[in-house]
């Protein structure tokens, strides 16, 4: 089985919110060419354990159908070297788990190519829901992109 971690900062908003759509498009098989036994978790680069996921991403993640429970985690280097492919949500976050494990070998990089996700937090719902938006589009693609590819 292979393993896909999200991260932001605290693990409370952006990646609770990837790990969540991400794991519901993997158990339905949305995602072709992705195997629908892939583990997906989450964890932040500056989390402290145990804090609960924000009242606004579970509420945009339950628009969606989806649960998520638990707790945040504080990214490991042991998290980033178990994992087949990591996903920050900003290039500040590609680094910081660059830095916590120097030399792995595990792939990371940010779910949006493109640029950074931001940072909803203190922010209203529609930003909360925009994120969750952004992060529904992009994760397909990108895991399609990075996990179809046969294994080595």
């Amino acid at each position: 089985m292979r393993t896909v971690l999200f991260i932001c900062t605290g693990n409370t908003c952006r990646s609770p919110l990837a790990e969540g759509i991400a794991r519901e498009a993997v158990r339905t098989g949305a995602i072709e060419g992705v195997e629908t036994d892939l583990f997906v978790a989450s964890a932040g680069v500056q989390a402290e354990d145990g804090m609960p996921v924000s009242y606004e991403s579970r509420a945009a993640l339950a628009r969606r159908g989806i649960e998520i429970d638990g707790g945040s985690t504080g990214l490991t280097a042991e998290m980033i070297d178990r994992a087949d492919l990591v996903l920050g949500m900003t290039g500040s976050h590609v680094e910081a788990a660059r830095m916590i494990s120097p030399g792995s070998r595990t792939p990371i990089e940010r779910l949006d190519p493109d640029g950074d996700i931001p940072d909803p937090i203190g922010q209203s719902q529609d930003v909360y829901d925009r994120v969750a938006s952004r992060i529904e589009t992009l994760i397909p693609s990108r895991l399609r992109e990075l996990l179809a590819a046969p294994r080595l």
